[in-house]
Order: C-alpha cells, then sequence, then structure tokens
C-alpha cells in the first residue's frame, strides 16, 4: 500500500498522538469517531541524545509533519498525547537518576511533558511507552466494551515493559510508576536449570521478570550461561551484546539453545501473569514488543508457552484471553493518541 492510499484527512476534531524512542519517534492522528489517519509509521529522528532542547524540537517536527501529511489544521487538534520510555512521573518528569535513553544530566528530573505543552501550545497527556502499548491493546481488543474490561500487559524490549488497565484506564499509582511489571520478583522454580545462577537486574533487583524476560537479561544472565553449555554454537565466538541481538533469528530457525532461552523468557512471563491472576484477576493477558515482531510459528509457540506457564484456575481459564499486542511499532503512538482522546472526552 502506498502512502497516498493509507492516508486519510479527518472528518472531525483530532488528537495527535507521540511515541517518543532511544532512535526515532513516531506520530499518528485519530479523530473524534476513533479513526486512524495513518495505517504505517510515520518517523522522525528523536535526537534524544541531543539533550532536551533538541529532543523537544523533533517531537515538535514529528507533530508538524504529521499534520502535514494528513492534511490536518492545527485548529482541529484538542490534545497531543506524549509517551517516553521510562522510568518517569506521572505527568512526565524524567527521573532523577536518568534513564536508558536519558542518560545525559540534563534529562535528570526534566519535564518532557511540560516542556513539549509550552512548545506546542496544546494540552499534552503523558504515559510512559509501556502503559500506552497496553492502553492500545486493551482498546484495539475490547473496543466498545473497552470500559468493562481489565488487562495485563508485558512488552518485552531492552527491558521489561508493561502496564495494567482496569476499567479502560491504565493504573499509574501513586508516583506515576505503576505497571513497572519487569521489577516484579518471581518465583524462579521451573523457570531456572539446577545450576543456573540467579539473575540480577540493572535495578539492583534478584530474579525480577526483567533479569530474564529482556534483551539485557539475555545478554547479561540467560545467554553466557547457555553458552557454556553451547560451546560449539555458532554465537560463542560473537561479541555477547551482539550474540544476544542475534539470538532471535537463531530461535526463528528453531535452534535449540536459542528455544532454551526463550523458553525461559516465555515462563518468566508466564510467573508474572500468575501473579497479576491473583492481584487483579484481568481479562486479557496481552504480549508486545521484539516478540511480536518475530517470524509467526515462533511468536505463537512464545505466546503459547507463556499461557502454559500461567496458573489461572478453572473459573479464571473459562474467561480469560491471551493475546499479542497488535500494530506492532505503532503501537506507542496509537496508545498515546488513545489516551488523549479519552481525555478530551472526560474533559
Amino acid at each position: 500500500m502506498d502512502q497516498a492510499e493509507s492516508v486519510r484527512t479527518p472528518s472531525s476534531w483530532v488528537v495527535v498522538g507521540l511515541d517518543n524512542g532511544g532512535t526515532c519517534n513516531n506520530a499518528t492522528v485519530l479523530d473524534a469517531t476513533g479513526q486512524f489517519l495513518v495505517d504505517h509509521l510515520v518517523e522522525n529522528p528523536s535526537r534524544v541524545l541531543d539533550g532536551p532542547e533538541s529532543a523537544v524540537e523533533a517531537l515538535a517536527d514529528a507533530f508538524t509533519g504529521i499534520l502535514e501529511l494528513t492534511r490536518t489544521p492545527r485548529s482541529l487538534v484538542r490534545a497531543v498525547g506524549l509517551d517516553t520510555p521510562g522510568p518517569a512521573s506521572a505527568n512526565g518528569v524524567i527521573s532523577s537518576k536518568g534513564a536508558t535513553n536519558f542518560n545525559h544530566v540534563s534529562w535528570h528530573g526534566f519535564d518532557i511533558r511540560g516542556a513539549l505543552e509550552a512548545r506546542l501550545g496544546l494540552p499534552v497527556v503523558y504515559n510512559n511507552d509501556g502503559n500506552a502499548a497496553a492502553l492500545y491493546a486493551h482498546h484495539q481488543h475490547f473496543g466498545a466494551a473497552a470500559a468493562a474490561n481489565s488487562s495485563v500487559s508485558a512488552i518485552v524490549g531492552t527491558g521489561l515493559g508493561g502496564g495494567v488497565v482496569e476499567a479502560g484506564a491504565v493504573i499509574r499509582g501513586a508516583a506515576g510508576m505503576a505497571g513497572e511489571l519487569g521489577h516484579v520478583q518471581i518465583p524462579l522454580y521451573g523457570v531456572l536449570e539446577e545450576d543456573q545462577p540467579v539473575p540480577r537486574c540493572n535495578c539492583g533487583f534478584e530474579g525480577d521478570v526483567e533479569s530474564v524476560a529482556s534483551l539485557t537479561g539475555i545478554k547479561n544472565n540467560l545467554l553466557p550461561y547457555w553458552l557454556a553449555r553451547f560451546p560449539e554454537h555458532q554465537l560463542a565466538g560473537e561479541p555477547i551484546g551482539v550474540a544476544a541481538k542475534a539470538l532471535r533469528g537463531y530461535a526463528e530457525k528453531d535452534d535449540p539453545m536459542a528455544l532454551a532461552v526463550f523458553a525461559q523468557q516465555a515462563k518468566a512471563i508466564g510467573k508474572l501473569f500468575t501473579v497479576a491472576a491473583n492481584f487483579t484477576d484481568p481479562a486479557a493477558y496481552f504480549l508486545g514488543g521484539g516478540v511480536v515482531e518475530a517470524a509467526p510459528h515462533f511468536r505463537q509457540w512464545f505466546l503459547n508457552t507463556v499461557r502454559e506457564n500461567t496458573d489461572l484456575r478453572d473459573e479464571q481459564k473459562a474467561v480469560a484471553t491471551f493475546a499479542l499486542v497488535p500494530d506492532r511499532d505503532m503501537a506507542g503512538s496509537r496508545g498515546a493518541a488513545v489516551a488523549a482522546l479519552n481525555t478530551v472526552i472526560a474533559g
């Protein structure tokens, strides 16, 4: 589908969704009828490594660009949804310790939501990227019944993000850090091999979900162990970071070592969802991130393994859904737009 065929013009007032990442921003437009005006990635460089001023200007460029692409007058925009990687407060203030994408000292404690709001002169509604993807998955799956349902999402990437949605709304928490599912510590029985060291997370925890189910967990914890068991593997001679990124390609080809690593990740997420089942008892469990980008047979195997390792009661099994977060890389910007639309409608 070419760009001309995949872009619509607005039929009503709109909100804009902006997904800020370490490399690129992704933008979309959602009109008041619930229709997205683009069905493909629309990206520009995020410039986060250049510091806050450059990054906010890049977000403003993304905003202007998506309006031009969809031929949307600026006067029709009621609000802007923004998501970024965490950790950040509920109002979009980057952690005082920084973050993976915001490691320069000028980012520490920076109010990215407020800065973008001042730059654009429009209300900006903030979520972290895991919450935005979770919100989009929830609303896309339940549609008109979104407000009557709950869900939990695990988003596997460099870390493990996620979100908890109750009655159609993201649970934010007192400090804005609810839904940091990667740092939930899980029982490791049945996940690790008997002689496998307990994995450690960059946050300082031992045995949390991110220490297993993330690219960082593969690099720091899982792959060194499994390469010792498969010393003749093709990845044994590669730098560990290169090998970790290449591992999914091997898993798609049913490589035994790669499947052993990803089975541990899926089991860890199953343990996480078991906690959720006994805590919020959600109607749906969503899985997103890099595994969703994988070959269809592999991502279905991964989802099935997560489901098999989620211990539900019979009553829960009868009503619970397991599904992949839809629309892959667009989920963040679309979730940010949904949050903005909900805010406008709620007044």
